[in-house]
């Protein structure tokens, strides 16, 4: 039984024993099956082959359709152009067109008018004349498709030529079927009534897909939502460990984007940041730099002074660590091209150096991933301009000024220059995330 699918369709009829149909006033109405409704099997078809969304349990016979789908479910609401010179064949048209359940039926005496129709109003089906005065009706076919809010409307010629070359000519136009004249009613009501159903069907799937996509969105939204903030705890682990480092992760993260942006037009560059979703990759990537130092003792990760050298080479065991621990969540997500591949190449390499004296494995130059090399300027000016038990805050000017007597030995020659150009960026940015007390000590005074 069909019965709450049916009330969708037809709002005055309501479901009786036997199959049929009763009024809502009263009246018997031709007694047809649930299952025998042209609408009734599109959509129960669309909703086997899962094309078709409903908003209960128990398929298509016992829900409501969504509200998305139910502009196409009355016959009624289906518009129709019929485009033709003969007034007599017009009204012929006309008649039995309402006598199939259409209402909306428009008519057009020539191509000029059709088009003009046609820009104003949105059509189900056209019925047009190939031979008319002014433009024909293949000129008028081919006007209609070039154009994008009437491409997909389907056009039924109606043409007294019965050779090949005109019924090819038809289709190259864009038709989707001809109808040879003298008209034949019952022939022209068929095809009226197939290519409704095809495109009410194609309007429901249209409709799905948009739905569709919608979904999509919002859960990427979501698992994006998700992502980052999965991200900021498990970097915010490394910085409560560390509680120097304030919102070294925050500021960090923006410096690497403003890096990243401002290098993408160098010819070295250009191929690895290509589009602005890896630039993005890096940004989310970039906070997860130090993770690895959850693993280190906290008499070595807190003391406050110089560290031995036996401390320093636990120390520098942190970048291994934070690649390993990002290795294993990629291995979870199965994902090698994610924002981890970014990840694991910060947390492991932006201690490399440019020209080999950095750890842990002592590469120079390209060897290094730009992503590493993007990191380890960033992380180091965020440093300079910070307190740490071991030296005071550098101001932002001797920091840029350490940057540049780094360049070519510790960084990158191109970064450190586009670190010197965005001085002004990395400031703003300091500034606008600096750590609490340094925001209440500047407010104080």
């Amino acid at each position: 039984m069909m019965s709450g699918l049916y009330r969708a369709v037809d709002k005055k009829a309501t479901p009786r024993r036997g199959g049929g149909a009763t009024r809502a006033d009263g009246r018997a109405g031709r007694s047809v099956g649930y299952s025998r409704h042209p609408d009734m099997r599109l959509l129960d078809t669309l909703a086997r082959r899962k094309l078709l969304v409903v908003t209960g349990k128990g398929g298509v016979g016992k829900t409501a359709v969504s509200a998305v789908l139910g502009r196409h479910l009355a016959q009624a609401g289906r518009r129709v152009l019929v485009v033709d010179d003969n007034p007599l064949n017009c009204d012929l048209l006309v008649r039995r067109l309402r006598r199939m359940g259409l209402e909306r039926i428009d008519v057009a005496n020539d191509g000029d008018e059709a088009l003009d129709r046609l820009r104003e109003t949105a059509y189900d089906l056209v019925l047009l004349d190939v031979m008319m005065p002014g433009i024909d009706g293949f000129t008028t076919c081919r006007r209609l498709k070039e154009r994008a809010v009437t491409a997909r409307t389907p056009v039924i010629f109606m043409t007294a030529l019965t050779d090949t070359a005109e019924k090819l000519k038809a289709f190259e136009a864009g038709a989707v079927d001809y109808i040879t004249k003298p008209i034949s009613p019952p022939i022209v009501l068929a095809r009226v009534r197939t290519h409704l159903q095809l495109k009410r069907a194609r309007d429901i799937l249209s409709d799905q897909n948009v739905w569709l996509e919608g979904e999509v969105r919002r859960r990427m939204r979501e698992l994006q939502t998700v992502q980052d903030a999965t991200i900021m705890a498990m970097a915010s682990l490394a910085e409560t460990r560390d509680n120097e480092t304030g919102n070294h992760i925050r500021r960090t993260q923006h410096y690497v984007r403003a890096l990243a942006l401002a290098v993408r037009e160098h010819p070295r560059f250009r191929a690895d940041l290509a589009d602005d979703a890896t630039v993005e990759m890096l940004y989310k990537s970039a906070p997860l730099h130090d993770i690895g130092k959850v693993g280190i003792p906290d008499h070595i990760l807190l003391k406050p002074g110089k560290l031995t050298d036996a401390e320093f080479e636990i120390m520098k065991t942190h970048t291994t660590l934070g690649r390993d621990a990002i290795v294993a969540a990629e291995a979870l997500l199965a994902a090698p091209d994610s924002f981890l591949r970014y990840a694991r190449e910060i947390a492991y390499c932006h201690h490399e150096k440019w020209d080999g004296s950095g750890y842990p494995q002592g590469l120079a130059g390209e060897a290094i991933p730009l992503s590493a090399r993007l990191m380890a300027a960033a992380d180091v000016y965020d440093a300079l301009i910070s307190v740490r038990v071991y030296k005071p805050a550098y101001p932002h000017e001797r920091a840029i000024a350490l940057i540049r007597d780094g360049r070519g030995t510790h960084f990158d020659p191109d970064v450190a220059d586009a670190v010197i150009d965005l001085a002004d960026t990395f400031n703003d940015i300091a500034v606008r995330f600096a750590d609490e007390d340094e925001t209440l000590a500047r407010d104080a005074g």
